[in-house]
């Protein structure tokens, strides 16, 4: 696993100060495909809570997330690790469905590992494409939570939305999955998304069995829900409330199984 500093040209669309630069870590390391792929850790808050393992959307990388990564991470006072999926930024290789579910446990591993994170300290947080393998890796790891922004069912959905069952060819076949996640997880969607349909998030919402209050952007289409003041409130929310009374109510049910009754 190598570590690189980050280098920004007078041609970047943000420059940050020293303090910013100085809080973005950068690293590559290899997937279980032996691909290396680009990643990204925020110290935005040393002493937080939680870490939000972010798997971003399409057509945009790690360079053109970082200022987003900075500001969220300094509201939420979390830290943010992200990564590129193989063949996008500077990630090798190329992007597929198999591809993806390898990135997002590579960037697990490194939490885990490298900085040495619990799953318990872990926030996993997909948006749009970066809910399949956030889902993915939801349905194997219990970890704190899991934010699922814009999610999609699974590929024909999307396409064709009248279909009620996943076929052999059909990608991204999150609904199939969902009822495996342990974790207590969000929903954000837009009521007005023109990409993936409002209806795919209700969907994924009424499959999910532990689940919070979800936001429904009323009017938000697919790239402007961060933009809507509910936004943050309902994420700081998520993180600051009811993930911690979670873990307390699952910590007394898991001391309650111990309790022996005296005869």
């Amino acid at each position: 696993m190598d570590t690189y500093n980050l280098h920004l040209n007078d041609r970047a669309e943000f420059q940050y100060g020293q303090k910013e630069l100085d809080c973005i870590e950068v690293l590559m390391t290899e997937t279980k495909a032996q691909l290396h792929i680009a990643m990204m850790y925020v110290n935005c808050a040393p002493q937080s809570r939680y870490t939000l393992l972010f798997s971003h959307g399409n057509a945009v990388d790690l360079g053109q997330m970082s200022s987003f990564f900075i500001g969220l991470g300094t509201r939420l006072k979390c830290n943010i690790f992200s990564y590129d999926y193989s063949g996008y930024g500077v990630s090798e290789g190329h992007p597929t469905e198999r591809h993806l579910y390898k990135d997002v446990d590579a960037a697990f591993h490194t939490l885990l590992t490298k900085y040495g994170l619990s799953a318990d300290r872990i926030v996993l947080y997909g948006q749009s494409i970066g809910t399949v393998p956030t889902i993915d890796l939801a349905a194997r790891h219990k970890v704190a939570g899991v934010v699922l922004h814009s999610p999609l069912m699974s590929g024909m959905r999307v396409t064709c939305p009248n279909m009620k069952r996943t076929y052999c060819c059909d990608s991204f076949p999150s609904i199939d999955k969902v009822h495996k996640i342990e974790s207590p997880v969000m929903v954000i969607h837009g009521t007005d998304d023109e990409v993936i349909d409002f209806q795919h998030g209700l969907e994924i919402y009424d499959k999910t069995p532990i689940t919070v209050e979800p936001l429904w952007l009323e009017g938000a289409g697919h790239n402007d829900v961060e933009l809507y003041g509910q936004y943050l409130d309902r994420l700081k929310k998520f993180i600051d409330v009811e993930l911690p009374r979670c873990q307390r109510e699952q910590e007394e049910q898991s001391d309650e199984q111990f309790l022996v009754p005296l005869s």
